[in-house]
């Protein structure tokens, strides 16, 4: 950075601004600011090096006659890929395409209107903010975002908190992405050879997080990234976004560019559930770069992660899954550890996994 340059007070007089990136975008900025722009080595790789043609798509419209094969499928590509595309998952198009409308009514607001509901606290029942870890990160990302914890947080979220523009979508999206995210863990602890309510029985979807991020039109997209390269911490993240790409998956040593698919929701395995199914399942590392179109990428993401620790405080592997054969890889863990995991740096990969890894 040039001598003179203050990166911490320019990331506080942007952050107490409350324009988010998108006001940014809509002033026509030419340049983005300093603090937004990456080191050298993130922004080497930042193009798709796959010619792969995209992670499986798995068609749940036959979930009862195909089931062992569906739970085939899903647990194969939950092993090998940690991504899937789910396609015939019982939501209506109706409403995949209101709650993007209505996330998307919500960021194209004044900057008056959502700048009541800025704040950075984290724990918040609703939130809407410019990067998250704004604060804890070498390098801004250029997207902004409207957080709610729908339920068993320690402040869960009004529906009147919720913003009018997007109330009525948001508290919808929740029981839709719930059922489809119910669904497939039911498949995904047939794969692992349990039985099909195991995680529900295990409060893992009971805390949920609903994220509607935007990521605008930016000036200098070779400069900086739309979100950078991460694991989710949870058991599963459910994905619904618009026709614009931008996420970049890991497979192997390489990054491929995931095509949204109309009426396709995309599912992800999170580090918890890496740890819970002893590495059988894999979370991995995936991204989004910014955005160069005129129109907003829209994406909406539904974290989620188990109510109920156990008795003890503790987690661990499943025992259901060990055998002499197959010990456990992992130790055991508290929640507290996991929470300042996450809350105490940026977005980063699979640290969790590495600290208790056996």
């Amino acid at each position: 950075m040039e001598v003179g340059y203050d990166r911490v007070q320019e990331v506080k007089k942007f952050d107490e601004s409350k324009i988010g990136v998108k006001g940014l975008s809509d002033l026509g900025i030419t340049e983005i600011p300093k603090f937004f722009v990456h080191p050298p080595e993130t922004l080497s790789n930042l193009k798709s090096s796959s010619n792969c043609t995209g992670i499986p798509i798995i068609d749940l419209s036959n979930i009862n006659s195909d089931r062992p094969k569906i739970v085939e499928q899903i647990r194969d590509a939950a092993k090998t890929w940690g991504f899937f595309q789910v396609l015939n998952n019982g939501v209506p198009n109706t409403v995949l395409e209101d709650t993007i409308g209505a996330i998307k009514a919500f960021h194209e607001q004044p900057v008056e209107a959502k700048a009541k509901h800025y704040i950075r606290e984290e724990g918040r029942g609703v939130m809407y903010t410019s990067n998250n870890d704004l604060y804890r990160s070498k390098a801004a990302c250029w997207h902004d975002s409207l957080q709610a914890r729908v339920w068993m947080s320690p402040e869960p979220a009004k529906a009147e908190d919720i913003p009018a523009v997007c109330r009525r979508e948001v508290v919808e999206w929740d029981d839709h992405a719930k059922k489809v995210a119910e669904a497939v863990m039911g498949l995904l602890a047939e794969g692992l050879g349990l039985g099909a309510g195991k995680f529900k029985e295990l409060t893992f979807s009971d805390a949920r997080v609903f994220v509607g991020h935007c990521y605008p039109y930016c000036p200098q997209p070779d400069l900086t990234a739309g979100i950078t390269s991460h694991t989710d911490p949870g058991i599963v993240t459910v994905l619904l976004q618009n026709q614009i790409q931008g996420l970049q998956v890991r497979h192997g040593e390489e990054w491929l560019d995931v095509k949204p698919l109309p009426g396709g929701l995309i599912i992800n395995i999170g580090d918890f559930l890496q740890i819970v199914s002893n590495g059988e399942y894999r979370s991995v590392q995936h991204r989004v770069l910014a955005n160069s179109n005129n129109d907003p990428r829209i994406s909406i993401v539904m974290f989620f992660n188990l109510a109920k620790w156990k008795g003890s405080g503790y987690y661990s592997p499943l025992p259901e899954l060990l055998t002499p054969q197959k010990p456990a890889i992992y130790r055991d863990f508290t929640m507290q550890e996991f929470n300042q995991n996450f809350y105490g740096k940026g977005l980063d990969s699979k640290s969790l996994i590495d600290k208790i890894k056996l």
